[in-house]
């Protein structure tokens, strides 16, 4: 038998395939994030190894033949130090037959998860957020992703940053009372009625990294589900400005598939529903597809690796 693995490198979780030349998904496992982005480098290539040992039970090392791992900013693999732990922990799964993984960014394992058409564009907004122009299955330009200080418009960051203005400016007296506001502070734990209650809440989000104002984005989605004002503007601004990154990945005229990809696009997420009604407006009716979960495109392009061009698309995970 001959195997081949894709693995989807988390920042929160990780899960690994095990796929056979028929597309028969012969293991899964899971673990905890993998991103060396996100955790130290140990922590990391621990739950990589965790989440491919436990695909692999009952199954020969021996018959491994190629494995890709999909993660976001995998050019911290090119950290020498942390390379070699990644390295050290990879020895310990005993693929004799196979090369070394081969990396792939999680937008590339994205796109190949939603769809067997081998060009088209991703869109990817979770806590940031960037287009990809894909070609033959790979991501050879990029629109945004430019991170928190110069870009990542539209994305987790960026509602959760509106979100906070929203309730600056309420504070402030420049905008109208507002239910995204009281949910914001409420969630801060910021009394409304204080009078230093703007600056309370300057201090406190200024006090934990940037990134962290993506955990108020939830806010704006209840909020617009309730009407309020602010929300819906907020969400229909995101909603143009990821279009429009979009958009700008891709050729005039092009009818491949955009996939979506990332917490902000769900298909129940408002942002994500009217990104989907923005793109066919715009581009025509084109497939706008979804995507959960890198790990059967990290899959798949394992088993094209492995054995050839001909070789089945995945199923879903039975295992």
């Amino acid at each position: 038998m001959s195997l081949a693995i894709g693995v989807d490198a988390g920042g929160t979780s990780t899960r690994a395939w095990v796929v056979d030349p028929e597309g028969r998904v012969r293991g899964s496992g899971s673990a905890g994030g993998a991103n060396p982005n996100s955790y130290p480098p140990e922590s990391a290539a621990g739950a990589m190894v965790e989440a491919i040992g436990a695909a692999m039970a009952g199954l020969d090392p021996d018959d491994v033949r190629a494995w890709v791992i999909g993660m976001a900013g995998r050019s911290k693999l090119t950290d020498p130090d942390v390379a070699a732990v990644f390295e050290r922990a990879w020895t310990r799964l005993g693929f004799v037959h196979a090369p070394r993984p081969r990396l792939v960014s999680d937008a590339e394992a994205a796109f190949v998860s939603a769809t067997a058409e081998p060009d088209g564009t991703v869109l990817v907004a979770g806590t940031g957020s960037i287009a990809g122009r894909i070609r033959d299955r790979s991501m050879i330009s990029t629109v945004g992703g430019y991170g928190w200080l110069l870009g990542d418009e539209g994305s987790g960051f960026w509602l959760g940053r509106q979100a906070v203005r929203t309730a600056l400016d309420v504070l402030n007296g420049v905008h109208p009372p507002s239910t995204l506001a009281d949910a914001m502070l409420d969630t801060a734990g910021i009394d409304p009625a204080a009078p230093d209650a703007a600056y309370r809440l300057l201090t406190a989000v200024n006090a934990e990294p940037p990134v962290r104002l993506a955990r108020y984005a939830p806010l704006v989605s209840a909020a617009h589900s309730e009407g309020d004002p602010a929300a819906m503007s907020i969400v229909e601004r995101a909603a143009e400005l990821l279009t429009e990154t979009a958009l700008a990945a891709r050729d005039v005229g092009e009818r491949t598939p955009v996939v979506l990809a990332g917490s902000v696009l769900g298909e129940n997420s408002p942002v994500g529903i009217a990104v989907r009604a923005a793109i066919r407006a715009a581009a025509g009716n084109i497939p706008v597809l979804g995507s959960d979960s890198g790990v059967r495109g990290a899959a798949w392009l394992a088993a094209l690796d492995a054995f050839g061009s001909d070789t089945a698309r995945p199923k879903a995970s039975t295992v």
